[in-house]
């Protein structure tokens, strides 16, 4: 019988030969991981609200805002009673939702203006400009006075910020425009048509002996409106 040698594989070189194969594998779904992910990744950071120079949007802005109406029509002014603050806090939020931060116009405040509005009496008005807390300590003591954050949606808004994402439905807590980066942010335009609306019915005092009454000074939009000096009693049209 003739000799007959055989080879036999070993079982380490056959582990060998599968381990390589398993590390090729492991390797090629590891590059499509990584792939997927920074494809991932570009996107979100793509999506991202570039970071403006002011404070991003309160924490719990809508909350703040429903909260401070029921405050203001039920204690602060009770005859503005039946003012519906579910539609007021949802038109304000629909105001710059989902809009490009520095592209507000007036226009997208005029259902929230419609919904606060509200009747400021004859020579009430006061105005400031870098001095608030003595113009609401003035308020406090003469009673009947108001300024801006005396009304319904200034009390409301008073010392919020706020702005939205471009095609989101997300309140952009991150960061929201300022004047240094546009002057048609959400919050500048607000307190501008607020400013305008509550200026237009007053003119400026003829009686100078009563000018001493009042701490009131006038943003430069204020003043064009209603040409008014600081320290001007307010009077209504006659």
């Amino acid at each position: 019988m003739a000799n007959h040698r055989f080879s036999v594989v070993s079982g380490s070189e056959e582990e060998a030969c599968c381990s390589k194969k398993a590390k090729i594998c492991l390797g090629v779904f590891l590059g499509l991981v990584l792939v997927t992910v920074a494809v991932v990744v570009g996107i979100l950071m793509g999506r991202r609200s570039p970071k403006w120079n002011g404070k991003g949007s309160t924490v719990d802005f809508q909350e703040i805002v429903l909260r401070r109406c029921y405050t203001y029509i039920r204690v602060v002014q009770p005859e503005l009673g039946d003012r519906d603050c579910q539609k007021i806090e949802k038109a304000f939020t629909n105001a710059f939702i989902s809009k490009d931060p520095c592209s507000a116009r007036e226009e997208d405040y005029d259902p929230l203006m419609k919904l606060g509005h509200q009747t400021v009496p004859c020579d009430k008005t006061v105005f400031w400009s870098k001095t608030k807390e003595l113009a609401h300590q003035y308020t406090k003591t003469q009673k009947g006075l108001f300024t801006l954050e005396n009304t319904l949606l200034g009390y409301i808004a008073d010392d919020l910020s706020w702005c939205g994402k471009a095609g989101s439905s997300e309140i952009n807590h991150e960061s929201c425009p300022d004047r240094r980066n546009c002057n048609s942010n959400f919050v500048s335009v607000f307190w501008n048509l607020l400013s305008k609306r509550m200026s237009s019915p007053i003119k400026p005092s003829d009686d100078t002996s009563t000018r001493h009454h009042s701490f009131a000074t006038y943003e430069k939009l204020q003043v064009k409106i209603i040409q008014l000096s600081p320290f001007d009693t307010q009077k209504c049209k006659r």
